[in-house]
């Protein structure tokens, strides 16, 4: 990319003072970022909180370095910590201070010791900032520096267009000085959005990525990136300025750091979701999967592979360079907006039932018509997958078949540290706290899970167990690399996910019955091993139990 080109089309007439500020952040960090090593099989992130570990007399951070180094390292290879800085709402997503840690958290020497031992992502939430944070108060208070900082509207134009994400205002009124001024926040009254149309907060913004890669950041993700750009007459999301920014982030970190990944955080129907590869080699690395744990929900429930493996055969990337952040679960809850033109509209109603049936939420969002449709599914995905009245073994099955697909596919594979240990709903949180996604952000005490770990009857030991297994055995096989090909078809009831190395030497088959009935399937080749059995098969068939997945290579 071009980077003048590119900064005189975002701020014409002003490149070439942005580009000396540019120069001043770059050579600050000249020197403090070592390049990251390319990604490959042995990369699994681990979704958790800073504080999602906890254990008395430490700093939680210090918790979680403690726990994950004695129960996960064999498992995962990086951390991703959920937003880790100062905030006033949101579980975190409304920083402060993007500079410092949370001091509840712990602090910077934490965040180091935690480094030594495992790669790191941070979140970088540059969309909004909180209403408490120095640059709003200063804002209000009428520092020049920050006044075209934040997004002052008239309340009395037409926003019909713009997407709301959530039921709530666009704009949001402060007092400024003597003045009431209306500043738009797209999410909440306590973030408030930042002006990317103001050249000191992309250089800003700059500064604070490049401090995160100074920190160690492997992965920094970029929340709620789509939205960074405004213009009045259309929807304000996926804006071709918001795109040249990315690239330009993108460009300017790898001068400095080779090989960290920004990953993009756009829940959106898919092909918008896919837009943020740019050209495979100049956007994101990494792009969330956001169709994939709806889809999987869907086929699990239907007991159909069909949309499954239509879908996945779809999937395309603009280059061997970039590929999918895949996950199931996280701190949000299941989206099913990337389901839109994939599955009807009754399924997607049915789904939200299952999960209500099985002690879950459904958040709703406007259509802009008066009527409202499900937007998020809020339920811990172990209980979504399977009633948790049925016997923990069904669950264990089905949950893990999910787990599986997941893995097999190419991309990086982020795990939800409630998906790793078996958690369960907490209902209590969500209704005593009246946020839907408290069902699934329940704080752990680090003993008392060790203990369950152990325990063979516990419901932890046999989802971790099992599943701690699969991730050993995915990191040691060259065959899942994240950028490597694949093929999927469809046998019955059963989805196939055919790896293939640079070469034909080899091949992987990732097999998974989707049905509660016994299913074979045939013409497998002969000679294969189950990786995660050591079986060697006896024949080209094998019929696969209720739920059961093998990897055959």
């Amino acid at each position: 990319m071009e980077i003048r080109e590119a900064i005189e089309s975002l701020y014409p007439g002003k490149s070439a003072d942005v580009m000396r500020s540019v120069e001043a952040v770059l050579q600050k960090y000249r020197g403090l970022a070592p390049p990251a090593p390319e990604l490959s099989c042995q990369d699994t992130i681990l979704i958790t909180y800073g504080d999602s570990i906890r254990e008395s007399g430490q700093s939680p951070l210090r918790s979680l370095d403690a726990f994950a180094n004695r129960e996960l390292k064999s498992a995962i290879s990086a951390i991703h910590l959920l937003p880790c800085f100062p905030y006033t709402s949101d579980d975190g997503f409304s920083v402060t201070d993007y500079y410092q840690i949370d001091p509840n958290l712990g602090d910077w020497e934490d965040i180091q010791q935690l480094r030594g031992s495992f790669d790191l992502m941070f979140d970088a939430v540059v969309n909004h900032i909180s209403k408490s944070s120095d640059w709003f108060q200063a804002f209000l208070e009428g520092d020049p520096k920050y006044q075209d900082y934040f997004l002052v509207a008239d309340p009395g134009r037409d926003y019909s267009s713009v997407t709301r994400p959530r039921a709530l205002p666009l704009l949001h009124p402060f007092r400024r000085g003597e003045e009431m001024v209306h500043v738009w926040t797209t999410f909440s009254e306590d973030q408030v959005d930042l002006n990317y149309a103001c050249p000191d907060v992309f250089v800003q913004v700059l500064d604070v990525l490049l401090f995160y890669v100074s920190k160690g950041a492997k992965y920094i993700r970029l929340d709620a990136i789509a939205f960074i750009w405004k213009r009045l007459g259309t929807s304000c999301m996926h804006l071709e300025e918001a795109h040249r920014i990315i690239k330009l982030y993108r460009t300017l970190i790898e001068q400095l750091a080779p090989g960290v990944a920004i990953i993009s955080e756009t829940n959106v129907p898919h092909k918008e979701n896919v837009s943020y590869f740019g050209n495979g080699r100049d956007e994101a690395k990494l792009v969330y999967n956001f169709t994939l744990p709806p889809l999987l929900l869907h086929s699990l429930h239907q007991q159909d592979v069909t949309t499954l493996t239509q879908w996945a055969g779809s999937l395309t990337l603009p280059s061997d360079e970039c590929c999918f952040f895949n996950f199931t679960a996280s701190h949000d809850g299941v989206g099913v907006r990337p389901l839109q033109g994939i599955v009807p509209d009754d399924d997607v109603n049915s789904l939200a039932e299952i999960a209500r049936a099985h002690g879950g939420f459904v958040s709703m969002r406007d259509n802009g018509d008066g009527t409202q449709s499900p937007y998020e599914i809020n339920c811990n995905y172990l209980d979504f997958a399977t009633s948790p009245e049925a016997p923990d073994e069904q669950r264990v099955q089905r949950f893990l078949l999910t787990q599986s697909v997941m893995l097999a596919m190419p991309g990086v594979p982020g795990v939800y540290y409630h998906s790793l240990l078996g958690s369960q709903n907490d209902r209590p949180a969500a209704i005593e706290s009246g946020i839907n996604r408290r069902i699934n952000r329940q704080k752990l005490d680090a003993p008392t899970v060790s203990d369950e770990l152990r325990d063979p009857a516990s419901l932890r030991h046999q989802v971790f167990s099992r599943y701690d297994a699969m991730l050993r055995v995915r990191r040691a096989e060259p065959l899942f690399d994240p950028f490597g090909a694949a093929t999927y078809q469809q046998s019955g009831r059963v989805f196939i996910i055919r790896r293939t190395g640079k070469t034909e030497d080899a091949s992987l088959l990732a097999i998974h019955n989707f049905s509660d009935q016994p299913e074979t399937v045939v013409e497998l080749g002969d000679g294969r091993v189950d990786l995660l059995t050591g079986e060697t098969l006896g024949s080209d068939s094998v019929t696969l139990q209720p739920f059961e997945y093998r990897w055959l290579k």
